[in-house]
């Protein structure tokens, strides 16, 4: 009988010590190094504004769940966007996330994802607005000019933008919905590099092109207007935005940070509140600033709704445009 209730005893203590074991995790969580799949190339925006962050992850998170970084490149990002949704959702691998990369190869690429409902999303990190600019030396001097000269001049405005579906692609398609009088010649290009130099070469007229990659050549260019909702007086000040320049215009690339959807709900609170405390420490912000990233947060229940209601918009511009069957 001493034997059975020793035995009894020994169970419960192992039942007890076992639950322990599973309850552990999320009350040590993070305790061990963090996958960070990034979808574009090593010294790209996305890998530099992550690397930056990182040090502010050891910082709030400790130093015994680093970062380690994994590269998934290919397919403007699908490759790597894929690679999250499918991951293990233990809460040890997140990554970087673009939209409206992620939108757009939902609805027009058959995607493996949904870019609504694939992820959960721990917060956005950056809203980099499209500007319109054009040479220092061009003869149109406001965005009123440069849609003047498409009206009067129909196709033979050349005008240049990463894509096609891309998000200047998608402002591109906003404008002949909206303005359709004004009808440019549109050229495209594999990326920001080749579409700064064919401004500056003078092989197209005007660009919509992304406040980052334009602000590298602000010598050369004049920014006429930004996409965004408000004017950015940390990088581009006294320029207008295209609503105040009577263009009913909103276009940005947002960039944030998801995990996969089943993440465990505790995981996935513990990554907002020590992403928030980043996004809030004053020397991440000054240093993004130095960095040209246009900074901007947004907790992750918002940008997830946020980007809902873009991904219904995007639909319904795409299907206008005839994009979409």
């Amino acid at each position: 009988m001493k034997k059975f209730v020793a035995a009894l005893a020994c169970l419960s203590m192992l039942g007890l010590s076992a639950l322990g074991a599973k309850q552990a995790p999320a009350a040590d969580y993070p305790s061990k190094p963090v996958n960070m799949i990034i979808a574009f190339t090593a010294g790209g925006s996305s890998d530099v504004q992550a690397r930056l962050m990182q040090k502010y992850w050891n910082k709030y998170a400790g130093p015994d769940c680093p970062w380690v970084f994994i590269y998934k490149t290919g397919a403007a990002g699908m490759i790597g966007f894929t690679e999250i949704a499918k991951a293990k959702p233990d809460g040890y691998t997140i990554g970087g996330m673009n939209v409206p990369h992620i939108v757009l190869q939902t609805l027009g690429q058959k995607a493996q994802f949904h870019a609504v409902d694939s992820f959960q999303y721990i917060c956005q990190v950056v809203n980099d607005p499209q500007v319109v600019a054009v040479r220092k030396d061009s003869p149109y001097k406001s965005v009123k000019e440069v849609y003047d000269a498409a009206k009067a001049k129909p196709g033979k405005i050349k005008l240049g933008m990463c894509g096609p579906m891309s998000g200047q692609h998608l402002m591109y398609m906003d404008s002949m919905q909206k303005f359709p009088e004004s009808k440019f010649a549109p050229i495209f290009y594999k990326g920001a590099a080749d579409q700064i130099v064919a401004i500056l070469g003078g092989e197209v007229d005007v660009i919509f092109g992304n406040m980052n990659d334009i602000m590298r050549s602000l010598d050369e260019l004049n920014i006429l207007g930004i996409a965004s909702e408000k004017e950015n007086d940390v990088f581009l000040p006294g320029v207008k935005t295209l609503r105040e320049l009577g263009f009913d215009m909103v276009s940005d690339i947002r960039r944030g940070f998801a995990a996969p959807k089943d993440i465990a709900p505790e995981h996935l609170a513990k990554l907002r509140a020590i992403f928030k405390q980043i996004c809030e420490d004053k020397e991440y912000v000054a240093e993004m600033i130095k960095a040209g990233q246009p900074h901007e947060y947004m907790d992750g229940e918002t940008f997830h709704k946020w980007l809902a209601d873009q991904f219904s918009k995007s639909e319904k511009l795409l299907r206008a445009s005839g994009l979409l069957k």
